[in-house]
């Protein structure tokens, strides 16, 4: 089902038969949803909404073929992709995951969230990413044999800035960046940041000047990433020599990259491994730990300290 506000499309009777429709696929009746959407869509073939529900309600069918054309119809009308039709595309296997996932999608998606992310995390997911990265950062620095201290921290999608209580602390000052406008209000009102800028971490870090940062931290972010080489690469050049990169990766058995039925990346260990040594981090920890639930059961994740050397 759709994570994001369907585009109104000022046509009130559009509205009405595509509710209609969505009421049928939300009761399980994916076919009869399918057959509605279809009709709406031929009458009125504009229609963004139409066609990415016409995708979804083919896809509850059974119809794999016939949901992959209504997506690609849905591409063509919204470049931009805000309601994720490209991700829905790479998860049935017709694209590859790389460059999926939209920015508007990621925006759109915590713009409207950002109200209740706190309480949905905590709460409904049990999350506990901050909490992870801050013992894996003391772990990492007590075997160093360096303080729990940095200087400029940057802060990759920091949301409403849940990193922020643990980590701001130990930093000089702590820089958060995030996609989302409304989320970055929501951090600003913590009055931990030293700064904070709405925009793409990788972008973000590529506009640091080299040696810029001493600390680079990604609590639950890097899911929203297919390549991870381009982030630890950015992440190297704005970094202090020896400078920190700690972060949380959604992972799984296999090899490469995955896109999960939530609509999020999971990264294997063994890429995750070779992409740090490429950018050029040694890794003092890279260990397995979940730090969110779904539906009561733990996501399998990592916690990786990396150095650079």
């Amino acid at each position: 089902m759709s994570i994001v506000p369907i585009p109104l499309s000022g046509d009130p009777a559009l509205h009405r038969r595509l509710d209609w429709a969505r009421a049928y696929l939300d009761g399980g009746e994916g076919k009869v949803a399918a057959e509605m959407l279809a009709d709406l869509v031929e009458e009125a073939p504009h229609f963004l909404a139409g066609w990415f529900l016409l995708g979804e309600a083919r896809e509850a069918a059974g119809d794999a073929a016939g949901a992959i054309f209504a997506y690609e119809e849905a591409l063509t009308r919204d470049e931009a992709d805000v309601l994720g039709a490209g991700l829905r595309l790479a998860r049935l296997g017709a694209r590859g995951p790389g460059g999926a996932m939209s920015p508007a999608f990621v925006r759109t998606l915590f713009d409207q969230y950002a109200g209740r992310f706190d309480t949905a995390l905590r709460e409904g997911l049990a999350y506990r990413g901050p909490e992870v990265l801050d013992a894996a950062l003391r772990t990492a620095c007590h075997a160093a044999g360096a303080p729990l201290r940095f200087g400029r921290a940057l802060d990759l999608g920091c949301g409403t800035g849940l990193a922020a209580p643990l980590l701001a602390p130990a930093c000089d000052a702590l820089v958060g960046v995030d996609l989302s406008p409304a989320m970055i209000e929501k951090a600003r009102h913590l009055g931990l940041y030293a700064a904070l800028e709405t925009g793409e971490m990788v972008a973000f870090l590529k506009d640091q000047p080299p040696g810029a940062a001493d600390l680079v931290l990604a609590a639950d972010a890097l899911c929203y990433l297919a390549d991870l080489d381009g982030v630890f690469r950015a992440a190297a050049r704005a970094l202090v020599p020896a400078g920190w990169l700690a972060f949380t990766v959604e992972t799984h058995d296999g090899a490469g990259i995955l896109l999960r039925d939530t609509l999020r990346y999971a990264h294997g260990r063994a890429y995750v491994a070779d992409a740090l040594a490429a950018a050029g981090f040694a890794t003092p920890v890279l260990e397995p730990v979940s730090t969110r639930t779904e539906k009561g059961v733990p996501v399998p994740g990592l916690v990786c300290v990396a150095r650079l050397d």
